[in-house]
């Protein structure tokens, strides 16, 4: 069992406070995240903090230094995400010292995050596993190519409200765990297309404003062809405008239509994970060919 993180920490001379995410300025905030180069809106900050937990480390005369959230999807499951330290705290303990608090709150859960090159060690240190690649593909997007589709034709629509219980239980699939919070809140502010066949939907992407301009994901779907049917369309929308899609599937057809669909790889992260209560799901499965953010996994 993890020990109590303490209340307050000095820091490279500093001392520290620590305080729950909700409490800070929204402005503070972003700025946080602008220092490390991450290009989120505000937006998409308070998305983040509608959807999950977390703390801040403040100095002594208020500056923000550090953050770090959780996102339940369940009782026995989270993601972690938006681990952010002030550049000049990076190497002074301050990354683990939020993550222990996250981590006290966490106990029992299995848990899953995406790390940059500069926080692995730190994950690594406390218990987290690689799983895999994420390639963080992005561009202007150009119109999409044709490719080759199967003999019998899917229909490929824009989805409605009653295909939310659908899109649910197909994510929870491709996920490993239900996440039916969060896939009801990003179904709200998106726009989604999904593949069905005799009715049934086999495959789904949604798309939202994010960060420089607009992110396709959560993407599942079986196979190359029926992941390139369903985010074809969100390209050919954004055409000539900036478009991010992250995603575990490196190479293949799926992997060459992102490329000369203008969305090349700009970055990638290291999948990782940390079992709580011993699930054998922790690891999401193939289907799943783009994440609905960094955070949320």
């Amino acid at each position: 069992m993890n020990a109590p993180a303490a209340e307050s920490k000095v820091i490279d001379s500093f001392k520290m406070h620590v305080a729950g995410i909700e409490s800070a300025d929204l402005e503070q905030l972003h700025a946080l995240s602008v220092s490390v180069g991450w290009p989120l809106r505000s937006e998409d900050l308070q998305f983040l903090r509608e959807c999950g937990h977390g703390y801040v480390a403040r100095d002594e005369i208020g500056r923000l230094t550090g953050s770090a959230m959780w996102f339940p999807h369940g009782d026995d499951f989270a993601t972690i995400g938006m681990v952010i330290t002030s550049p000049r705290l990076q190497t002074n303990g301050a990354g683990r010292w939020l993550m222990d608090h996250v981590l006290s709150d966490c106990q029992g859960r299995d848990l899953r995050l995406n790390a940059t090159r500069a926080a692995r060690r730190l994950y690594h240190s406390l218990g987290f596993q690689p799983v895999r690649t994420i390639y963080q593909c992005q561009g202007i997007a150009r119109h999409p190519i044709d490719v080759i589709t199967p003999s019998e034709q899917p229909v490929v629509r824009r989805l409605k409200e009653e295909d939310l219980v659908a899109v649910v239980e197909l994510d929870a699939g491709a996920f490993g765990v239900s996440r039916a919070a969060l896939i009801g809140k990003l179904f709200a502010q998106s726009i989604g297309y999904g593949l069905f066949r005799g009715g049934r939907l086999y495959a789904f992407a949604l798309c939202r404003p994010f960060g420089r301009g607009h992110v396709i994901g959560p993407v599942v779907a079986e196979t190359d062809a029926d992941a390139i049917a369903v985010i074809r369309q969100h390209v050919a929308a954004h055409e000539n405008q900036f478009l991010r899609l992250d995603t575990p599937v490196e190479t293949g057809t799926f992997a060459t239509f992102l490329s000369q669909s203008g969305l090349t790889v700009f970055d990638t992260v290291l999948a990782m994970s940390r079992r709580g209560k011993g699930r054998a799901d922790v690891v999401p499965g193939s289907n799943l060919y783009g994440l609905a953010s960094h955070a949320l996994g």
